[in-house]
């Protein structure tokens, strides 16, 4: 095995001494990537971990589709430091990319819900459907990814929806899922469970003001396609 131990090489040229001297910025890919996996192994050094975890992918961009059994596969690599690997990756991503919702979401807010969503929801092959619980005022109290999987009435159940407006005290609620197409075009059962969302809620007193589709590029609101009425 070809494979160079930290302790082998000198100490002003390891990754850990390296970034405190001159900065994050001037470690390789190589190198962040054997900082976050520690000590590595009796078998195996990090930065052979790190060099593993890079065969997985073509360009370091793609590094944000490794999943954490792919990264369990690897010789060496556990599932402490696989998860510890996909948080550092998660918050990495949300460090630079995410914009934060802000408290109030009234109803020009579609654009703002969806640049905070692009992000999180790019390059997932199954869709996820999040509730946004907003107050009497229309202020975010919560968020909550509740389901995941094609959308449709079997598997988005109300009950689990309105439970959290409940424990929230919710007075609104705007729902966002995406479209792993990519396409915002809402299906027919896109339209079929917003609009049982919405009655279940006039009965509840719990309105749905928004259904907001995340697509690759752009989203579909059904507030501003006047497919919901206004409260």
């Amino acid at each position: 095995m070809s494979d160079v131990l930290i302790r082998e090489i000198p100490v002003s040229e390891r990754p850990r001494e390296r970034l405190v001297k001159y900065g994050a910025k001037s470690l390789s890919t190589e190198d962040l990537i054997a900082i976050i996996m520690k000590t590595g192994t009796k078998d195996y050094s990090s930065k052979y971990l790190a060099q593993q975890v890079l065969k997985l992918v073509k360009n370091v961009s793609d590094l944000k589709n490794v999943t954490l059994s792919s990264l369990i596969k690897i010789n060496g690599i556990g599932v402490v430091k696989a998860i510890e690997f996909m948080a550092a990756l998660e918050l990495g991503r949300r460090v630079y990319d995410e914009v934060p919702l802000e408290n109030s979401l009234r109803f020009n807010s579609a654009g703002k819900i969806y640049k905070h969503f692009r992000s999180e929801m790019m390059g997932l092959n199954q869709e996820y459907f999040f509730c946004l619980y907003l107050d009497q005022s229309k202020r975010l109290i919560d968020k909550k990814l509740l389901f995941k999987g094609t959308l449709n009435k079997s598997l988005v159940h109300p009950r689990e929806i309105f439970k959290w407006a409940y424990l929230s005290s919710a007075a609104y609620i705007i729902c966002v899922h995406n479209h792993p197409s990519g396409s915002v075009i809402p299906s027919s059962d896109d339209i079929n469970v917003t609009n049982a969302l919405v009655e279940i809620g006039k009965l509840q007193g719990i309105f749905v003001i928004d259904h907001v589709i995340v697509g690759s590029d752009n989203y579909y609101s059904f507030y501003e396609n006047n497919m919901l009425e206004r409260h």
